[in-house]
């Protein structure tokens, strides 16, 4: 009998011991995953083997997408030609050198625009983010040249400012004669490096040479891939903006064969200023859903539930504690006075305004000429190099004429108009019958105006260079100059005379003494 019962009692641990086996299997593979084993047995059970899908090696990375072609060529002009330029201006040093290194950055930046047109489609409008980089070196790179004019070294960085306008290309429709024709105004000054150096000192000629051939460089660059301007991925290209972000950051860029990858994300924006009444930090929000912040909307719920007996806790404050009725009370106050100085905000302390650099009106597109009359008013502008056509207008009494933005043109006002406005032009041409009013120009170069008829008043002002061609019928015209230099005004022969027209010059000397307590003004006259 005792045999029986010891045997019964050997098969129930057995089965006990089978039991917690299976539940340890179980525990097991739902912690590993179906794909998990176990050894037999107790032990076993109690360890398991790491899973199959860990041991899955992670397929590879694909493959990085190879530059567009036109990147690369770009890129070797950068790594050869204006690097070859760095490196000539780091013999010479000082300016020179930074204002080099300024040349880099701005060609880097320009490289980002030209990968970011093989992303994207052509944004229109342009949205000024694309160009903020370039902006800012291609005018570092003026900045010197203008914040240094004392240097014996100007020239030189008069070369290379009158030569960084050429990254202007990028909006050109003949972008190649674009940089041909820029090449031309570094070389005002570079030939005069060359000349003054050429026996001195070979660095010097070493490094307006460079820079030529960089930008002989980028002519043929631009007419083997872009002969027609600029183009852009219209067919499945992204947006322009977010095409920039995925450049600067480095995600989808492409590069060569095993070259790293994109440029590094920019630095993060920097922190905001604090000022000194800053007032106590804010307590710390509890954390998004815990207790705490349900136990906080609980106390909400229950002080907007007590309705009017909210404010049963507040306490009274007696007439004689108010201060509005009690004006001795205001000068014992323990509220400190704010100072204006803690009141107002230092502009040091602002830094520099965020807003991008005024876009250099060679970067700009250009828009079509426009000649319309709106009311009484014409308006003529945008017109450039019109050769030999005329742009005429038929004015009438009661009409004005506003000509802007005109450059290298002709104008002929037939008729007698009311007054005629001129505005930011260069190389204009003029031809007046009559005017009611006056002729007014602002800000033009190289300006010329014959008046056939009347004019009573010509008034100019920061015009550089002007001939005013008068006739027997207009010498009664007052004429006035304000920040004007190399102004003549033509005067036609007298009547019946064999003489010639005479050239007279505006002064632009004037000698100024005090007399008798007044200021007197006098034209300096030159002998000779």
């Amino acid at each position: 009998m005792a045999a029986q019962t010891s045997m019964h009692n050997l098969t129930t641990l057995i089965k006990r011991l089978e039991a917690a086996t299976s539940r340890l299997e179980d525990i097991a593979t739902s912690i590993d995953g179906p794909g998990a084993t176990t050894t037999n047995g107790l032990a076993g059970a109690a360890v398991a083997t790491p899973s199959a899908s860990a041991a899955t090696p992670e397929p590879p990375a694909p493959a990085p997408e190879p530059l567009p072609k036109s990147v690369e060529a770009f890129d070797k002009i950068v790594e050869e030609d204006v690097d070859g330029f760095v490196k000539a201006a780091n013999n010479i040093g000082g300016l020179v050198a930074e204002q080099a290194k300024a040349v880099k950055d701005a060609f880097e930046a320009e490289r980002t625009y030209l990968l970011v047109s093989t992303k994207a489609k052509k944004p229109d409008p342009q949205p000024p983010e694309l160009m903020t980089e370039l902006h800012r070196y291609t005018s570092a790179v003026d900045e010197i040249r203008e914040a240094n004019r004392p240097s014996p070294l100007f020239t030189h960085l008069s070369a290379v400012s009158e030569g960084i306008v050429a990254l202007g290309w990028i909006v050109e429709k003949r972008p190649g004669d674009f940089v041909t024709d820029t090449l031309g105004g570094a070389q005002y000054y570079g030939n005069k490096v060359l000349k003054e150096y050429k026996e001195k000192d070979k660095a010097h000629v070493e490094y307006i040479q460079a820079y030529y051939k960089i930008f002989r460089s980028l002519a043929s660059y631009v007419k083997e891939y872009f002969p027609t301007g600029l183009t852009w991925n219209n067919k499945d290209g992204i947006d322009a903006i977010e095409a920039l972000k995925q450049v600067q950051s480095g995600a989808g860029t492409p590069t060569t064969a095993g070259a790293a990858g994109g440029p590094p994300p920019p630095p993060p924006p920097p922190p905001l200023p604090k000022f000194e009444d800053d007032g106590p930090p804010a307590p710390p929000l509890p954390p998004s859903g815990g207790a705490g912040q349900a136990g906080d909307m609980s106390a909400v719920f229950n002080q907007l539930n007590q309705g009017s007996a909210i404010t049963a806790g507040l306490k009274k404050v007696d007439k004689s504690e108010m201060t509005h009725k009690n004006p001795a009370l205001r000068t014992g106050s323990t509220v400190p006075q704010r100072s204006a100085s803690q009141t107002s905000v230092s502009s040091a302390g602002l830094g520099k305004s965020p807003l991008p650099n005024k876009k250099p009106d060679s970067m700009r597109s250009k828009k079509p000429g426009r000649k319309e009359l709106d009311g009484t008013k014409w308006v003529i502008e945008n017109f450039e190099n019109t050769q030999s056509d005329i742009i005429e207008i038929p004015a009438e009494l009661n009409q004005s004429i506003l000509i802007s933005k005109c450059n290298k043109c002709i104008v002929k006002v037939s008729g007698k108009a009311n007054a005629i406005s001129i505005d930011n032009c260069a190389g204009l041409s003029i031809l007046v019958d009559s005017l009611v009013s006056s002729l007014d120009v602002i800000k033009a170069t190289k300006f010329q105006v014959q008046v056939d008829g009347v004019v009573p008043t010509i008034m100019l002002d920061q015009v550089d260079g002007a001939q005013i061609y008068l006739s027997n019928d207009s010498l009664a015209t007052e004429m006035f100059t304000s920040k004007c230099s190399s102004v003549n005004v033509v005067l036609p022969p007298k009547e019946g005379s064999d003489e010639d027209s005479k050239e007279v010059p505006f002064p632009e000397q004037i000698r100024s003494v005090v007399k008798n307590g007044t200021l007197v003004s006098e034209i300096v006259e030159h002998a000779g």
